[in-house]
């Protein structure tokens, strides 16, 4: 059942609202999600992942003001991100920063401090409360490969429309995306308990 407006109420002030936006795809895809402020860099990487719908399959790396965050065993010259909290993020005045998904295929996302939270009906966090288009799959290629992709499918008379329909294995919809599939997502990496009606 859908959660109406008169349910939503501000969100609380220990949870900041964050908008990740993959660069570089056109219309935007895109997730709102709400995190506690106490959580670090790595719960961010693993909230991302959910919420897009990455498979956490590659190496990550976050940037903020030029300095590099990873984990440590990942990128051994890049800053611990399990020591970054958002809150101390918010508080030096960082408002964007980006998050690098696969060094092969480059997927960037720029991250947003929004400044005022959205009205919602979540009780735990951290929570996808919003966002637009399916995820990219996995190894096809980046922005540039992705695109390439979209066109195959769309023009069942390629000579690469069979093909990508058989490396996909399954149908792709790039419009495909629900809020209530992403919150369950990240509810589940984080294994947050289930909210009562």
């Amino acid at each position: 059942m859908a959660r109406t407006a008169a349910q939503n109420k501000p969100a609380d002030a220990s949870v900041l609202s964050l908008k990740i936006t993959l660069r570089h795809i056109r219309p935007p895809i895109w997730r709102r999600i709400l995190m506690p402020r106490d959580m670090t860099l790595a719960d961010l990487h693993r909230a991302i992942q959910a919420a897009m719908g990455w498979e956490d399959a590659h190496l990550h790396s976050f940037t903020v003001r030029g300095r590099h965050y990873s984990a440590p065993k990942m990128l051994p010259d890049a800053a611990n991100e399990a020591r970054v909290t958002l809150d101390s993020l918010a508080k030096s005045g960082t408002t964007r920063f980006t998050y690098t998904y696969d060094f092969g295929d480059d997927w960037e996302h720029d991250i947003l401090i929004e400044k005022n939270p959205p009205k919602t009906a979540a009780r735990a966090y951290p929570a996808c409360v919003a966002g637009k288009r399916n995820c990219p799959p996995e190894d096809c290629g980046g922005p540039w490969g992705y695109d390439e992709l979209l066109a195959a499918l769309a023009d069942p008379g390629s000579p690469q429309h069979a093909e990508r329909l058989e490396w996909l294995g399954q149908a792709f919809d790039p419009e495909d995306f629900s809020v209530t599939h992403a919150d369950v997502e990240l509810g589940a990496a984080f294994q947050r308990p289930p909210e009562a009606d």
